[in-house]
């Protein structure tokens, strides 16, 4: 592999693109637009709500034969974590003889567009689906469609189009045999650079002028040197919360780390009684890892947000980030998860729940990190139950969401775990509503006690997303409809 220095190489349509002297925090979509007159791909929002910038971003498949893709919102991607991969825009899907790919020919067979907008992106979308789906039901399909905003056309001619595509399996698949080698020669080392006294040395993708840099390891000994030397390092993975704060507060960070490529944290580990799950895992990956196991935590999971959000999206991001809302804490919490955290080279285990010690703050040492959570497997005749409250029911920020681990042992409610979010600065578990259901049987567990528990517990405040009357009301209510539908023991 050869490196050229500060350049952002990535493969497009066959090509190795090199994107020289850029700012550490030019996004994807403003590359594509501005430097490689790419115009297709649309800024919406600026946020990955809208999915109008919808691009497919690849990386080479374990055996190095083929790319796998994700779609993504190139309006939140930093430009500098393309270095190694590959990308597709809506001018990707042209075949040299001009005709289109099958799902564009669908959307205007089936008046599929009207002001055009939005379409590129709902392209993209589908044809990121079918590269893996050649016959999606209806709930793919929209499931697929979720983070795509279309104010004037209407999803049915949208979806009817998906289906007349996927009349041509063969044909929907992308051409890319030609970015396969190129890939192999941009592909960023998997050791890291050693200085002549054996010392790691973190190569920059890119460097300003002033020292400050984007850096992109392969190896979880070169995330914890460079920790160690840089404390207040910006950690880097699914871009989700650092994009928003690049485009909407303008943030620069002297140093930023993207641990995308690191392939330690890329894995989930079968232990025992846990699955290890790595800090860069995407709440799609852990969606599919929980679905048998945990349903009710894989639909939080689901409307955690669009399949492009929930692709780049980690478990250990939404952690770290610790908003009050985080929807995939209270599940965690409920289920016993703890957090392997690293310094250098020693590392300890913290229970969730004793992670957080105010609104955005934790216990993470300077230099520290979350390298993996542990995620406890099921327990023979284990309850979990878990539901998310927001004002729209897909893809909107939580009123509050609440999971619940129990067993019924001769009748009685036993080893209780109950966690919220909403309710307090951060996620937490309630102990006192705990103490009011442990040892009962459901039938005798009562509203007026489980809101003297609520009161007791959490400091009464009003939100955007609720007041304080709903939140507390709702709080009561899904514990009652937790434990009153599992009224029987299970085996």
């Amino acid at each position: 592999m050869t490196q050229v220095t500060n350049t952002v190489r990535f493969v497009l349509d066959g090509q190795i693109v090199e994107a020289q002297g850029v700012r550490r925090t030019t996004t994807v979509l403003d590359y594509l637009r501005e430097q490689l007159r790419r115009t297709g791909t649309k800024e919406g929002c600026a946020e990955g709500d809208c999915g109008a910038c919808v691009v497919m971003v690849g990386e080479l498949n374990a055996a190095g034969t083929g790319v796998d893709y994700v779609a993504v919102n190139s309006c939140i991607q930093l430009l500098p974590a393309l270095d190694g991969k590959s990308i597709k825009t809506v001018e990707s899907l042209k075949h040299a003889d001009g005709s289109l790919h099958p799902v564009q020919d669908a959307m205007i067979g089936c008046h599929g567009s009207q002001c055009g907008f939005c379409t590129p992106g709902i392209v993209m979308s589908l044809v990121n689906l079918v590269q893996t789906n050649t016959a999606p039901d209806r709930q793919s399909i929209t499931d697929a469609l979720s983070g795509n905003l279309c104010r004037c056309t209407g999803y049915k001619p949208i979806i009817d189009a998906t289906v007349k595509a996927c009349e041509k399996p063969s044909a929907l698949k992308i051409d890319d045999r030609a970015d396969v080698p190129l890939l192999k020669e941009i592909q960023r080392a998997k050791s890291p650079t050693l200085s002549l006294e054996g010392d790691i040395i973190v190569q920059p993708v890119v460097r300003t002028k002033k020292g400050n840099e984007f850096v992109s390891p392969a190896t979880l000994a070169e995330v914890a040197d460079y920790l160690l030397k840089f404390p207040s390092t910006t950690l880097l993975a699914g871009s989700t919360e650092i994009g928003l704060q690049v485009n909407k507060q303008f943030s620069r960070p002297e140093h930023i780390m993207y641990l995308g490529n690191v392939q330690e944290l890329r894995q989930v580990q079968e232990l025992p009684h846990a699955w290890r799950i790595g800090a860069v895992v995407s709440i799609t990956q852990v969606e599919t890892l929980v679905a048998t196991a945990y349903p009710d935590f894989a639909e939080v999971l689901r409307r955690f947000g669009s399949p492009p959000i929930r692709s780049t999206a980690t478990l250990a991001g939404n952690i770290a980030n610790g908003s009050p809302i985080g929807d995939s804490m209270p599940c965690l919490m409920a289920l016993g998860a703890s957090l392997l955290l690293r310094r250098g080279n020693k590392t300890r285990s913290v229970a969730l729940e004793a992670f957080y010690t105010g609104q955005k703050q934790n216990v993470l040492q300077a230099g520290e990190f979350i390298e993996a959570i542990d995620l406890p497997k099921p327990q023979a005749g284990q309850v979990f139950r878990a539901h998310k409250i927001s004002k729209r029911f897909e893809q909107d920020i939580s009123a509050t969401c609440a999971a619940i681990s129990y067993h019924l042992k001769n009748g009685k409610l036993s080893g209780v775990k109950l966690a919220f979010n909403g309710l307090s600065p951060s996620p937490m578990r309630a102990p006192k509503l705990e103490a009011v259901l442990e040892g009962q049987a459901p039938g005798d567990v009562t509203a007026q006690a489980l809101d003297a528990a609520v009161a007791a517990s959490f400091t009464a405040r009003d939100g955007l997303r609720a007041t304080w009357a709903y939140r507390s009301l709702v709080a009561r209510n899904l514990v009652l409809e937790f434990i009153e539908e599992n009224t029987s023991e299970v085996a």
